[in-house]
């Protein structure tokens, strides 16, 4: 029961109320709160994943994994995964893919980017026909 020289009241709750010295009035602490989208999306493609590469186990992020199959699809052809990274590559890295200035490429090197285009429009042209049926 309370002392008789202490009054009990507003502002003033008893002993048995009052918190002890160093005991925290919030044991647990703050709650952590929700992670974002954007949060847990950074902190997915950041993972490391193993992957197999020309025979060798590399240890990569889930980003960089996904550029390289991206970039495989359109070396193999794929206009869709192509077009993507030919945004990509103007977007992030300021070059002008589109620029008919080409330089400081052999002839070899041409004659292999005239297949690789003519290639590519082959297929979007079977792919345009295959879907107007």
């Amino acid at each position: 029961m309370a002392k008789a020289n202490y009054d009990i009241g507003y502002g003033k709750p008893p002993e048995s109320g009052k918190f002890k010295p160093g005991q925290s009035g919030n044991p647990k602490g703050r709650p952590k709160s929700a992670k974002n989208l954007k949060t847990e999306l950074e902190e997915e493609l950041l993972e490391r994943i193993s992957i197999k590469e020309q025979g060798k186990v590399l240890k990569v992020s889930k980003q960089r994994a996904m550029l390289k199959a991206l970039t495989a699809r359109a070396m193999q052809g794929d206009p869709r995964a192509a077009t993507v990274i030919v945004n990509m590559v103007s977007r992030f890295l300021d070059v002008d893919v589109l620029s008919d200035e080409v330089e400081d490429l052999t002839e070899g090197d041409k004659a292999i980017l005239e297949r690789f285009e003519k290639k590519v429009l082959a297929k979007a042209g079977k792919k345009e026909k295959s879907n107007g049926k």
